[in-house]
């Protein structure tokens, strides 16, 4: 049996924090002790002056694998995760193949429960041509379905309207969209063209991806899912704008939800003079303004989960000029330390980022026995020690890619053990070549929200 006490943590959990212990046994919480701590035949780690949480739920992942391996791998970035404290990830469709065939997701699970330390999910990616397969998708074992209603790296841009609504009201899943509207960013791209010819400078990105782009096509999304009644997840929320098409209050009473990453909520456009490509997404980092209001709307419960979009790209991609250097970058090996390094920069609490980060993501896709420490439920743990700087460098960076645009920085918490089903699958800077992850499972075939919400 398969039995560990963790004793007198700072335990993170449902709205409060408080000096306690846990006792896992096998891969699940046996026990959550608030007042004292029977004696125990049982292995302790001794986790004084440590945080105790659940493991991260990251929602939105670009893994590589199948087709763009040189980039990344679901072994490679999935071991990047549970160093950062994400123990769950559900992954993007624009691999190669594209996941746009039951046969291809297929693939995906089989491949991650060979190799992934973390548990896991895979989107399916709708297009122009096979809205027909959306009735044979397993709503407990598939995420998602994908809909780019802008294009991005892949190219699966859905611009059929028809089409659309199809997907809307059909899907027998979460449908989790990627909104810009493609027409106006090529006009702004055109009229960027015209003065810079090849030489964009990167802070022209958030003027030719715009906010404008931005919410004519967030706005085409809210309104498709009232139309249809569709369960609408926007993905990273990127201007102020936008806000206003989401209502706020809990997550357990919405039917359109949204989504906003770390680096939206870290840099502002003033940082591209000094990172470049290395900050290029889609959607763009915008002004300090939108930065600000995505915070506000966090807090504000507007903005229901946090998750990073990790899309990691080689260092000689990232280094072309503006027209081909692909936009993403990697970030699941450090989201939990820049939100927790805007808790010590006042920005939000240490619950709130629980919250955001771990049990809203299982209340968002009804995730079976996950995003909390809750006796019977799954051992997905992070401990994190609040008083131990790490400076962001080539040695500790895990991502097959080899870089970060967090290099240099310095962060002051540190991830000490991440635990995967019971597992201890990371442990001060090691990762331990344990295939832990399982599948997630999504309980949408009973009300559910009364068990997590």
């Amino acid at each position: 049996m398969n039995t560990l006490l963790i004793k007198n943590a700072t335990i993170i959990n449902e709205g409060e924090s408080f000096v306690g212990s846990l006792l896992i046994e096998n891969s699940k919480i046996k026990t959550v002790y608030r007042d004292g701590v029977p004696t125990l035949d049982v292995p302790v780690l001794d986790a004084t002056g440590l945080w105790l949480m659940p493991g991260v739920i990251d929602d939105q992942v670009h893994f590589r694998e199948p087709g763009l391996t040189h980039k990344a791998t679901i072994a490679s970035e999935s071991v990047a995760a549970v160093a950062g404290g994400v123990t769950s990830f559900m992954e993007m469709p624009n691999t190669n193949p594209q996941t746009t065939t039951l046969e291809a997701l297929d693939d995906k699970f089989r491949i991650a429960e060979e190799v992934s330390p973390a548990n896991f999910s895979f989107y399916f990616g709708a297009t122009n041509d096979n809205a027909s397969l959306l009735k044979c998708l397993d709503p407990v074992r598939v995420c998602g379905v994908k809909v780019f209603m802008g294009s991005s790296t892949g190219n699966m841009l859905v611009d059929d309207d028809k089409v659309l609504e199809q997907i809307f009201t059909e899907s027998p899943v979460l449908i989790a969209t990627h909104c810009e509207d493609e027409q106006t960013i090529r006009t702004h791209l055109a009229n960027a063209q015209s003065v810079y010819n090849q030489d964009i400078p990167f802070s022209q990105h958030p003027k030719i991806r715009s906010a404008e782009a931005c919410y004519i096509s967030s706005a085409k999304a809210v309104e498709l899912a009232n139309k249809t009644g569709a369960r609408l997840h926007v993905l990273h929320l990127s201007t102020e704008k936008e806000l206003s098409l989401f209502s706020s209050g809990s997550v357990c009473d919405k039917r359109i939800t949204a989504e906003v990453c770390v680096h939206h909520l870290w840099f502002d456009s003033g940082d591209y003079q000094q990172k470049g490509s290395l900050i290029k997404w889609n959607p763009a980092i915008k002004e300090r303004t939108d930065r600000d209001a995505l915070r506000d709307a966090l807090k504000a419960r507007r903005l229901d989960v946090v998750a990073t979009d990790h899309a990691p790209h080689t260092l000689e991609e990232k280094m072309q000029n503006y027209m081909n250097a692909p936009s993403g970058g990697p970030l699941v090996q450090h989201s939990l330390s820049v939100m927790l390094e805007l808790v010590k920069q006042g920005v939000f609490s240490k619950e709130e980022i629980v919250e955001k980060m771990c049990h809203n993501p299982a209340r968002l896709f009804k995730i079976d026995g996950r995003g909390f420490l809750r006796e019977g439920f799954y051992a997905d743990l992070v401990l994190v020690d609040p008083n131990q700087a790490v400076t962001v460098n080539r040695e500790n960076i895990l991502y097959k890619c080899g870089w970060s645009p967090f290099e240099g920085q310095v962060f002051t918490t540190s991830v000490k053990h991440t635990f995967v089903n019971g597992v201890h699958v990371y442990e001060n800077g090691l990762v331990k070549p344990i295939n832990a992850g399982m599948p997630l499972e999504f309980n949408r075939t009973k009300k559910y929200e009364g068990i997590i919400c």
